[in-house]
């Protein structure tokens, strides 16, 4: 698999990483229901088997779960992926979770996600969220410590504005951005892509199939039958009437696009995402070693003119409902 320049961090990234969100599993607030970590540790190993050289995660992710799984499926490789990781979402005693851009509790975060991913330094550290508002420049200062110190390589953020990322500026450069970006969510080519492009941010977006809903595979029966700890029941997009919309969306990438390219409608998602050139990678998440095989084409799909087009006059015929 190719690679791909990563803003200033002076990484080379495959253009699709493994996303570990859903393997934090359930039991917790944005989880996406139980996940078996045997099939969450083959998952990993199959993706870098694949040439998948990068994983994101994030402490709050099963509440710590995810990294300790993500440290223990690397254990005893040889060539290792770069780990992206996050801090900021922290949580109780009671599993309830709380923003905080406190330095010393950043502090605590990095040695307990070195811990949990048992590794000595973490590639690129995150702010997961720009709350509370009011702490992020002691948040990226303590970021900007953090790799002085040595602890991480690479420091950026996620879900962060043009204008909180301008303020991040004064302690430091910001080398890298995290927002979420898809056909259903286009919110970021007003302002970020363009000014990550400007800035030589490197650019990795999250839910590229959105949550799923592009991947080809849902359908109304699935929803209905989502366990309750599955954020993604409660979601507008999961709901009648944008429900049908992105459905038949999902078909159209299917039939119209990918039959031609003998993919699926996942692969042309993802790969619309990457046809952005201000996008470094896409985090394409997967809870079984088949899903990562089904949907690893996209990082070499090149989607013509005219199939962007053809997108492009569907969005606008059938436009989100509220």
């Amino acid at each position: 698999m190719h690679t791909r320049t990563f803003g200033k961090t002076g990484m080379e990234i495959t253009p699709i990483g493994l996303g570990a969100w859903a393997i934090g599993g359930g039991n917790w607030q944005f989880g996406w229901g139980s996940q078996d970590d045997n099939e969450s540790i083959a998952t990993i190993h199959r993706a870098i088997d694949l040439g998948v050289n990068w994983i994101d995660t994030a402490a709050v992710y099963g509440l710590g779960h995810a990294e300790e799984i993500v440290g223990k499926a690397l254990q005893g490789r040889g060539e290792k992926p770069y780990i992206f990781t996050k801090c900021e979402r922290t949580w109780t005693e009671r599993r309830e979770i709380v923003p905080s851009l406190k330095a010393a509790s950043i502090q605590r975060e990095v040695e307990d996600s070195l811990r949990r991913l048992d590794v000595d330094v973490i590639d690129l550290y995150q702010i997961h969220w720009p709350q509370p508002e009011e702490d992020i420049e002691e948040g990226w200062s303590t970021l900007v410590k953090l790799k002085e110190q040595g602890k991480v390589r690479a420091i950026g953020v996620s879900n962060f504005s043009v204008e909180q990322m301008e303020r991040c500026k004064k302690y430091g450069p910001v080398e890298t951005l995290q927002p979420p970006y898809s056909l259903l969510n286009r919110d970021a080519e007003r302002d970020l892509l363009p000014y990550c492009e400007r800035e030589n941010i490197g650019v990795i977006v999250y839910s590229p199939m959105s949550s799923g809903l592009l991947s080809g595979r849902m359908t109304k029966e699935r929803v209905a039958q989502m366990p309750d700890d599955d954020w993604r029941k409660n979601s507008p997009d999961f709901q009648s009437p944008r429900l049908e919309r992105n459905l038949e969306l999902a078909k159209m990438l299917t039939e119209d696009i990918g039959f031609p390219h003998n993919v699926g409608a996942g692969v042309v998602a993802i790969a619309w995402v990457l046809s952005n050139p201000a996008v470094t990678g896409a985090i394409v998440g997967a809870r079984h070693p088949n899903q990562i095989e089904d949907l690893l084409p996209a990082a070499e799909l090149r989607l013509s003119e005219l199939e962007l087009d053809q997108i492009e006059q569907f969005m606008q015929k059938h436009p989100v409902q509220v």
